[in-house]
């Protein structure tokens, strides 16, 4: 659910793309054996985060994000996603995400930085904290997660992270940065439609 500064519910977003996959040696998962895909792409307008169907001057002012995209964990890996979001506005995306300890070190925040310079956006995740295993044996399998919850700039540096502990980050975004890159880098003006589309299904 995404929830606006008052309280109204303006997304709710169910996890398109389904985590299965079988690194020999490292980790099996199927979350599609118990799980079914969702079946939208989530993004809303902050300016009208009020609820209403129309937008006031200030609730521009006190909400300055424009249009943001939300997506879960194994969908940052599908950059169609991300493109569709940034077709449809979006000038920041967000991703809470459970890594493991396999797959976070190595594409976690690879992941985030290529989704941040594709979209030429700010790209936010959010990740549980790290536990350690239980002494004794749960009904289900531990699960650790890799952390390091982190905010990436549109020029894909890392403004902020933290590690795999219990923290929050509170960060700053300058909103013109977005703008300043799409204006200097403008690749949503040379893309070659004679070649190859991006085909979003829902507009």
């Amino acid at each position: 659910l995404c929830i606006n500064p008052r309280g109204t519910v303006v997304g709710k977003h169910r996890k398109v793309h389904l985590f299965d996959i079988d690194v020999p040696g490292k980790i099996t998962f199927r979350e599609s054996d118990t799980l079914s895909p969702g079946t939208t792409i989530t993004t809303f307008d902050t300016a009208t985060s009020s609820g209403s169907s129309s937008s006031s001057q200030d609730d521009s002012e006190e909400l300055p994000f424009g249009r943001i995209g939300v997506g879960i964990c194994y969908d940052i890996r599908f950059p169609e996603l991300s493109s569709c979001m940034v077709s449809r506005g979006c000038n920041i995306l967000i991703f809470p995400g459970a890594f493991n300890l396999t797959t976070g070190p190595a594409h976690w925040e690879l992941l985030q930085r290529a989704r941040a310079v594709d979209g030429q956006c700010f790209v936010l995740t959010a990740s549980p904290a790290r536990s350690d295993p239980p002494t004794t044996e749960g009904k289900y399998p531990h699960y650790s997660a890799w952390g390091h919850s982190t905010a990436i700039s549109p020029w894909g540096d890392v403004i902020a992270t933290c590690e795999e502990g219990e923290e929050v980050l509170i960060v700053d975004l300058d909103m013109d940065l977005v703008e300043e890159m799409r204006e200097g880098i403008p690749t949503r003006m040379q893309k070659r439609g004679d070649l190859y589309e991006l085909n979003d299904l829902e507009k």
